[in-house]
């Protein structure tokens, strides 16, 4: 274990009359091709709750995070995913899609929010917004959503990767690696590459 309490930002909302309390967490915001996706999660808190495991997605393995995505979903009093594509991306810039998915993910929730708890963003939402730098490690809420974000925008990018195999999408995710570079310059980008991101390159 790490020494890390992720719920000690649950428990001092929750002291403050909080009830529902939703973790939201952004995958994709790097990328040069595929969405930006976002997950709104509103879990249950309660000692007997916690699922064993959750951290910031970054840090679990990818066979760990499918093990956990589905109990997260199952075990959510609410959960809700929205994706943004590439061309919206290049429309708004890369931020005001994060915060788009944000908003539309919370607003979807079955079970409105009191409060969100969101990962480094400042966002004018329906509930009370506690931005939290480093919120996918130091919340259990958020490290929940980072989990869900992360497992279903790899899964649209190991689609692609069967669209594209040129691309190596189901190793990057559609992130600026060597290979990825040297597959834009020999053959040019996909419908799904961020023209906004990818001007300097080819």
């Amino acid at each position: 274990m790490d020494g890390i309490d992720r719920l000690k930002y649950e428990k001092e909302l929750m002291a403050k009359g909080y009830r529902y309390i939703a973790g939201v967490d952004e995958v994709g915001r790097g990328p040069l091709a595929g969405p930006v996706t976002v997950c709104a999660v509103i879990m249950p808190l309660g000692e007997g709750d916690i699922i064993d495991g959750v951290n910031d997605s970054k840090k679990l393995s990818a066979h760990r995070r499918e093990q956990l995505a589905p109990i997260i979903k199952s075990k959510a009093i609410a959960c809700e995913t929205v994706s943004l594509p590439h061309d919206y991306i290049d429309q708004v810039n890369i931020l005001n899609a994060t915060k788009e998915a944000m908003r539309r993910a919370l607003a979807a929730l079955t079970v409105k929010p009191d409060i969100a708890i969101i990962d480094a963003v400042k966002l004018d939402a329906d509930c009370d917004v506690f931005p939290l730098i480093k919120g996918d490690l130091l919340s259990y809420s958020v490290g929940c959503a980072s989990i869900v974000a992360k497992v279903e925008r790899d899964a649209m990018m190991d689609a692609y990767a069967l669209k594209y195999p040129q691309y190596g999408f189901d190793k990057n995710k559609g992130y600026g690696t060597k290979v990825h570079l040297e597959a834009l310059r020999q053959y040019g980008a996909t419908p799904i590459h961020r023209r906004s991101f990818i001007t300097r390159i080819i």
